[in-house]
């Protein structure tokens, strides 16, 4: 495929508003939420040969602001806005894939609770958005399908495992998409897209069913979008339908802090090296955020090689549950053998090292009190998103031999997976670009409840120096 920029842009109802923007349109009557999925309906049509985004698409008869049972009526903050729920997600009529040709997937008899959150804000979901296998990968890869690509660079990947909604959001289907996050999955492909990734605290918004059958709860679902506003609308929206009392409130962020905030400033993994663009986009917002009047002084993470060694075993443990209970949790139809080599390389993991799981799931669950400690000197700690930008197609597919992607894996994705393990916050800011024109993120992270910290300073970067455009 030739490598190229895509996007949907053009002069039809969505035009290049945010989520926000689309709403107040809907509200003062100048346009229909109809109007507006129709031209989403078609924008996907658009992009669908170069990006493949679209697991299932519900054009015509979606959820939500089509008047359906779905619906919670023109009041909602988001009402009209057209969206996609990802397909890990269940939703009442529409099958859940989960990525996999390990089973075939049918229409769901119930919606999951944060599918109903997500409808709660007003979104309508026109379908559903691809991942790769059981969200296990960093890319949105298969073993026999054609990939999700990237829409800043199609020979790239959109990273994952929430890669098809962000190719649908930065392509400019669609302003705001669901999103999960197990390792990094709502920050790793804002980093790669080009868009903002808020991970919630765990807790946050209504639990995710899969996640809290974990001994450690790993699985946090949020949005991808193109604007700050858009996602601290969607947060406080949400907030609406559910909030969770033992925490803060978060309600409706609106731009940037006005005090002087102590940050941390992280360079380099303990298990591996970033590469040159990254590294220079990292430190060139350490520096920004110092002109803004913040003091930014480095800092050290806790979490090595021994950390990195039991987030692949729980991996492992999470890929083990999957093969050995999917015919009981997944489909009757569930077929082991017809899973990819990743998961199946994991599960070999599991096998092998399955004594350690009762150590690992104790310090797993201790980490919690470590991350809290980073946060009794500081209110955000600045890192990378990812130790490299976004790879080829190919780079991280299931189908290169096990041993070498893990490895790859491992280099790639060394930074996100301490939030989900501890819980704690953590946002994928578009503040860079590589060389050649790829996205590059940077990623901040705050104390447990404390989205707020992470929004104000996500309000101040942007106004600062707005977000690249795709359409430019």
């Amino acid at each position: 495929m030739a490598d190229e920029r895509v996007h949907a842009y053009g002069d039809d109802a969505l035009g290049e508003h945010d989520a926000v923007a689309l709403a107040a349109l809907v509200r003062a009557g100048e346009v229909s939420p109809a109007e507006l999925a129709a031209a989403a309906a078609a924008r996907a049509e658009r992009v669908d040969a170069a990006l493949a985004p679209v697991a299932f698409a519900a054009y015509g008869r979606g959820r939500g602001a089509d008047g359906s049972a779905h619906g919670t009526g023109a009041k909602a903050p988001l009402y009209g806005v057209p969206s996609y729920l990802k397909d890990n997600t269940d939703l009442r009529g529409m099958p859940t894939g989960q990525g996999s040709a390990a089973f075939r997937a049918k229409p769901a008899r119930r919606s999951a609770g944060f599918a109903e959150q997500f409808l709660g804000t007003g979104l309508s979901v026109l379908g559903k958005t691809r991942l790769p296998e059981f969200g296990l990968n960093a890319s949105t890869e298969f073993a026999a399908a054609r990939p999700v690509r990237n829409p800043w660079r199609t020979s790239h990947s959109p990273g994952a495992s929430s890669g098809g909604a962000a190719a649908l959001v930065a392509s400019g289907v669609v302003p705001i998409a669901h999103a999960n996050d197990g390792g990094g999955s709502i920050r790793i492909p804002a980093a790669c897209c080009g868009l903002v990734g808020l991970k919630p605290t765990r807790g946050r918004l209504v639990p995710n069913a899969q996640g809290r059958r974990l001994p450690v709860d790993i699985v946090t679902d949020g949005v991808l979008t193109r604007s700050v506003r858009d996602t601290a609308a969607f947060f406080a929206a949400a907030e609406r339908h559910h909030r969770n009392p033992a925490l803060p409130p978060l309600g409706l962020v609106e731009g940037p802090c006005a005090r002087r905030l102590r940050i941390g400033l992280v360079v380099d993994s303990p298990t591996a090296p970033t590469d040159g663009p990254t590294r220079a986009a990292v430190e060139e917002t350490a520096a920004r955020l110092a002109a803004l009047g913040h003091e930014v002084t480095p800092v050290e993470l806790p979490f090595g090689e021994e950390f990195s060694r039991d987030f692949i075993l729980y991996w492992g443990y999470i890929a083990f549950l999957i093969a050995t209970t999917g015919r009981l949790t997944v489909d009757p139809g569930f077929r082991a053998d017809r899973l990819d080599g990743l998961t199946t390389g994991l599960r070999r993991i599991f096998h092998r090292e399955f004594t350690r799981v009762p150590g690992v799931v104790r310090r797993l669950r201790l980490a919690e009190r470590t991350y809290a400690g980073l946060f009794r000197t500081r209110d955000a700690i600045l890192s990378p998103v990812l130790a490299h930008v976004a790879p080829p197609i190919g780079h991280l597919s299931p189908n290169v031999a096990f041993d070498e992607l893990l490895e790859r894996l491992t280099r790639y994705v060394s930074f996100t997976p301490v939030n989900n393990i501890t819980g704690g916050p953590g946002i994928a800011l578009p503040v860079g670009a590589s060389p050649d024109g790829l996205p590059i993120g940077v990623h901040l992270s705050a104390g447990h409840g404390q989205e707020r910290v992470l929004l104000e300073l996500a309000f101040a970067l942007e106004a600062d120096r707005p977000w690249r455009r795709i359409q430019d």
